[in-house]
């Protein structure tokens, strides 16, 4: 049970060494045409992946959480979301490694770089930096500024060792019979010449292709058990970190109260920011992971990818769901009308889950807003809320407008603080246990954090979400998706 473990020593050693090492990137492009007809090889490729990358990730936020300012670690709601981190990066450190394959099948799973570059139409496609970097302040931490780009510590312009594209067995870094190159790596804490570091700064369209492994290979059963426990395993990661999002809330609020602070600082804000914005990285890596093993194939998903994902049918169905919301809280007949204007036909690559929490969010204010304004007296005249969706060369933007009395500009600069709400909360009311459950699982309104996790969603795959308030008349929403799918992640 998680609540009763414990970090040693030992473990905060390898947290912080595994923290060490800079995280890799991948762009909604590279997930789809690697996953793309998935065999039980480019299975076990895909989770050698997470395998090696989910362990950083982690620890990087275990750390952080550990050393976080104004004596937030100590809150109880931080110090058991710790944990949980601390947990799953030891489950995935002492995961068994596959075992030892024929000769045969390491060769049909790791081609020398050399077979796959000579049809270059294999290869993924590079991935460009995520312009959201460019509003966020993100920790640019030391794993990230002085990491050398080749094993001696020399070069910048990312040319590869010879044998550089050897895989280590496993993320324990032990040897397990399936890699090519050298892997040094003890897995002790102890930082070792060489350990992964040069293969954990490889960009992701150096270490795997989109080629299609041949269909002819008798995969053998040892592989495949190994992808079905590495995939129960993140299924209980996935499960025991549901409640993050919430929980660090309560923990924010418990800071609050402790300190009778009424906002929070713009450190803080930054946190929040970097944190949650590397747990939609984690969860939907895992989530595609896990969507790849288990479902099966549809013509117009990857995964929890959808390549033809229809716009206007996610912003109607997100529609129906904030009316529902509306309606049930404030005892409506009929919530305000929403109209939408949107090419029936329009698609592009994307996580419809991503983009229908935003509309839900956004959708939520609006409803909200309109509704205070006029009254609940005004039910059957209430000024419709517009959604208009126009695709430009570059992004999709989707504008929702209403005339929900707008925010008054001294008000501007809170819209975007985590815990900051227009709604009044009784004295000592905390998060609800409906709200704990899951992200998207919320109340009409009250904790604050509607509008900056949609902006980090529309930015996690390179969009944005820009807000204009005309005090006393209503606001307008501007959500921009990248239509080119081209962006990595920005990891913080």
């Amino acid at each position: 049970m998680s609540h009763s473990f414990r970090i040693t020593s030992a473990l905060w050693d390898k947290i912080h060494h595994f923290a060490s090492f800079p995280q890799t990137g991948v762009s909604l492009q590279q997930m789809v045409l690697f996953g793309q007809n998935p065999s039980q090889g480019t299975l076990l490729k895909a989770s050698q992946f997470l395998s090696e990358e989910l362990p950083v990730r982690l620890a990087h936020r275990a750390k952080e959480l550990d050393e976080l300012p104004h004596n937030l670690s100590a809150m109880p709601s931080i110090e058991k979301v710790k944990n949980w981190y601390a947990q799953s990066f030891e489950e995935l450190i002492k995961f068994p490694p596959l075992p030892a394959l024929s000769p045969e099948i390491r060769r049909s799973l790791f081609s020398p770089p050399s077979v796959a570059n000579s049809n270059p139409e294999h290869q993924l496609p590079s991935s460009t930096p995520n312009p959201s970097l460019e509003h966020m302040l993100l920790v640019d931490d030391v794993a990230n500024q002085n990491f050398p780009t080749s094993l001696d510590g020399s070069g910048s312009n990312g040319s590869l060792a010879s044998g550089s594209m050897g895989f280590y067995g496993g993320a324990n870094g032990s040897n397990s019979g399936w890699a090519i190159g050298n892997g040094n790596g003890n897995g002790n804490g102890t930082a070792v010449e060489g350990f992964n570091k040069l293969k954990l700064r490889v960009p992701m369209e150096r270490r795997y292709f989109a080629a299609p492994l041949s269909s002819n290979i008798d995969w053998p059963p040892e592989l495949r058990d190994y992808n079905k426990r590495f995939t129960r395993l993140l299924e209980t990661i996935k499960t025991r970190h549901d409640p993050t999002v919430t929980t660090v809330a309560q923990g924010v609020l418990e800071w609050k109260q402790s300190q009778r602070a009424r906002h929070i600082g713009l450190d803080m804000q930054q946190w929040l920011d970097r944190f949650y914005l590397s747990r939609i990285g984690i969860r939907f890596l895992i989530g595609q992971h896990i969507a790849l093993n288990t479902q099966e194939s549809h013509p117009d998903y990857v995964g929890i990818i959808c390549t033809n994902a229809n716009v206007h049918d996610i912003i109607e169905e997100a529609i129906e769901n904030a009316r529902f919301v509306c309606e049930e809280h404030y005892a409506l007949f009929s919530s305000p009308p929403v109209q939408l204007i949107c090419p029936q036909n329009l698609t592009f690559p994307y996580v419809p889950g991503h983009l229908s929490h935003i509309i839900f969010e956004l959708l939520k204010n609006s409803l909200r807003a309109v509704v205070e304004r006029h009254g609940v007296g005004s039910e059957g005249n209430f000024p419709p809320i517009k959604v208009i969706v126009v695709e430009g060369k570059e992004d999709i933007t989707i504008k929702i407008s209403d005339e929900g009395g707008g925010i008054a500009r001294s008000a501007m600069g809170l819209i975007w603080t985590y815990m900051y709400t227009t709604m009044k909360l009784g004295p000592g009311e905390g998060l609800d246990e409906g709200f704990r459950d899951s992200d998207f699982k919320a109340p009409m309104a009250g904790f604050g954090y509607g509008l900056p996790l949609s902006r980090l969603y529309a930015r996690y795959f390179g969009g944005d979400l820009r807000l204009i308030s005309m005090d006393g008349f209503g606001t307008d929403v501007y959500i921009h998706l990248n239509r080119l799918s081209s962006s990595r992640e920005p990891l913080p």
